[in-house]
Formats: structure tokens, sequence, C-alpha cells
């Protein structure tokens, strides 16, 4: 009994010196004066001036002279030790795994997977027989891709 008392009468202290710090705190931000202009005839829109000197930044990166094959290596090669481990490969298929893992268990299941499959038969059925007719199932290839443009002219 005497430990719930002081619990309670612990927690009191620490909230009323929470609201003490927390008024004070707003106290003095509200009491701040508005910062001052640079000058006497600052203006507003005008951009601040400065001389940097002799100091010099760095110097901007430069264009990679990968071939394509070789930037298509780094994309998979994650820690640039050049070579491709296996996770390393698998890594930009997650994606699509976690579609397909349907409970999050990081197990796909034949259920699971045939859940999309019975999905897309179904969206290919229009009539509903349970059979897909030559014209139905050409609805299930997958999309071309978007040709780009040679040029943006």
């Amino acid at each position: 009994m005497r430990q719930a008392v002081l619990g309670v009468l612990g927690g009191l202290v620490l909230a009323g010196v929470g609201v003490f710090w927390w008024q004070g705190r707003a106290a003095i931000e509200q009491g701040a004066p508005p910062p001052q202009p640079a000058g006497p005839s600052a203006d507003p829109m005008k951009l601040p001036l400065a001389d940097p000197g002799s100091q010099k930044g760095p110097a901007p990166p430069e264009m990679s002279e990968l071939s394509k094959e070789e930037q298509r290596f780094f994309r998979y090669d994650r820690n640039r030790d050049r070579l491709i481990t296996r996770d390393e490969m698998l890594s930009t298929r997650t994606d699509g795994f976690r579609a397909l893992d349907k409970d999050g268990n990081n197990l796909l299941t034949f259920e699971e997977w045939a859940v999309t499959t019975v999905d897309r038969f179904g969206a290919a059925d229009k009539d509903g027989d349970g059979r897909l007719t030559p014209r139905e199932f050409a609805t299930t290839a997958p999309k071309p891709a978007a040709k780009k443009p040679a040029c943006k002219c």
C-alpha cells in the first residue's frame, strides 16, 4: 500500500515539474524579440552576399566510364566486392515475392501461389463457364513494354 501511495505521489511531483517547465519555456518563447534586419535599409527580398575568399568547394563528380554491362553488374553487386551473391541477385525479386506471400511469413505456399493464378484465370474467364476460349486466353498474355522514343526532339 505504501509503495502505491509513493508511486502516485512521485507521478504527481513529476507532472507538476513538467507543467512548470512547459509554462516557463512558453513564456520565454512568447517574449522573444523579432529578428532584426541586417542593416538600417535592409531589403528582405535581397539575397545576402558572402565572400568565400580563397576557399574552394569539392570537385563535381565525374561521369563513370563503365560500360552498360558493368553498370548492370553493379546494380546487383550491392557491397561492391565485384562478386554477386545469391542474395544480391535475388534482392530485386523481393517485391514480387512479398506480393505473393499473403500471410507475410516469408514462406510461399502452393495455396498462396495458386490464389494469384486462380485470380488471373477468373479475370480472363468472362463468361464464367470454367474454360478459356482462345480469345479469353489471349487476354492473359503479358503486356508489351512501352517503347521509349529514340530522342526527345
